[in-house]
């Protein structure tokens, strides 16, 4: 039996609640008036992934929901999910039609991997669309009481700036000693190693240095009282996640920028560290514009199987449309971590978002069903 078969068999019952659903609404509405099929995927089987990773569950499960609604029997995302290789060569190779959970850069590596007939990924994937572009973000961030209140721009600043130097070592773990102790990233996570090789490339390495820490739910802990109490930090933090829905740049933290001279340069041995170009990110939530992060930002995007994509134009213009705001999906991170962490949690959350994107949602989907 093959893996389509499989998951029609597995999704029998939720594929006769969708087609009622469609069934119902062919006969209504100015797209059916105009002779435009309002479920032009009706009959077609489509084998999608999620990423092994909870931060991208809710985006999956809004692209599933919006294809259902087109009439296409779409497998739940629930039931693969693959690691970043295993899915490109997934998709490679026709056993997987699309995710939603591609970063790039962060992924470049993956579409170059080769096949058994010499071909590469990027010969038989294709990126489409605008899913959250620059929405897998990596940086410092900092007070943003204390931004306003000394001017703060850079990183650097505070670091050469004796005054905002003291302000912010007497308030670290380790006050008094002459190095600043700033909350980083996670032991073992590859950031640490970034953030360590920037400092060092800065010239800092002798006076700022990464807080030790065995996992990020402490230091959020510690970030936020002080984010509220007005005590200074400096801390790592990355979207989408649910640390940012009360850690909110512009609110109560600001990214907090770095001199565009003094970020990774990819000289170290990791090229890839370099960064290439500043967060799309505006001086309401940033404290410098162009705002240069120690990492750059990733392109959080779906990718697809060719020749999905060439067979079925509306599923095809669909993920080229669809964008979701990077706050939404950390607001759905906070829910998950908070114990709404089933499958049926993550459609809820995922038909919720749909519901209050109804406007954008049906213009997306008229638009795919013209390309039909």
């Amino acid at each position: 039996m093959t893996l389509r078969n499989l998951w029609r068999n597995s999704l029998a019952v939720i594929l006769l609640l969708g087609l009622f659903a469609a069934a119902c609404g062919n006969d209504d509405g100015p797209a059916a008036a105009q002779g435009v099929s309002i479920t032009p995927g009706e009959g077609v089987i489509v084998t999608m992934a999620r990423g092994d990773f909870s931060t991208g569950y809710m985006q999956a499960a809004i692209y599933h929901h919006l294809l259902e609604e087109l009439g296409y029997d779409v497998s739940e995302p629930a039931h693969l999910e693959l690691s970043p290789a295993t899915a490109y060569l997934g998709m490679a190779e026709g056993t997987v039609d699309f995710w939603a959970n591609s970063w790039f850069s962060n992924h470049d590596p993956f579409m170059v991997l080769e096949l058994p007939d010499g071909s590469l990924v990027q010969d038989h994937v294709s990126v489409v669309g605008e899913e959250m572009l620059g929405g897998g973000l990596e940086g410092l961030t900092t007070n943003k009481s204390l931004v306003d209140e000394h001017g703060i721009e850079t990183f650097d600043q505070i670091v050469n700036d004796d005054v905002l130097f003291e302000l912010y070592e007497s308030a670290d773990t380790n006050p008094g000693d002459g190095v600043l102790q700033i909350f980083g990233c996670v032991l073992g996570w590859g950031c640490r190693l970034v953030l360590d090789e920037t400092l060092e490339l800065a010239g800092y390495a002798e006076r700022v240095e990464q807080v030790e820490v065995a996992g990020y739910d402490p230091v959020f802990a510690e970030v936020l009282s002080r984010a509220e109490g007005g005590t200074p930090f400096i801390s790592y933090i990355w979207t989408p996640s649910g640390y940012i829905a009360k850690l909110i740049p512009g609110v109560n933290i600001m990214w907090l920028a770095h001199d565009a001279d003094k970020v990774h340069d990819g000289s170290t041995g990791n090229p890839g560290f370099a960064v290439t170009g500043p967060a799309a990110l505006g001086p309401d939530v940033c404290t410098n514009d162009p705002c240069y992060l120690f990492r750059s930002p990733a392109d959080i995007v779906v990718t697809a199987n060719n020749d999905f994509l060439a067979d079925n134009p509306a599923a095809a213009k669909l993920l080229e449309l669809v964008k979701i705001d990077v706050v939404d999906v950390a607001l759905q991170n906070l829910l998950y971590d908070s114990g709404e962490d089933t499958t049926d949690d993550v459609n809820r959350h995922a038909d919720d978002w749909v519901a209050a994107h109804r406007g954008d949602v049906d213009e997306w989907l008229a638009q795919a069903r013209a390309a039909a």
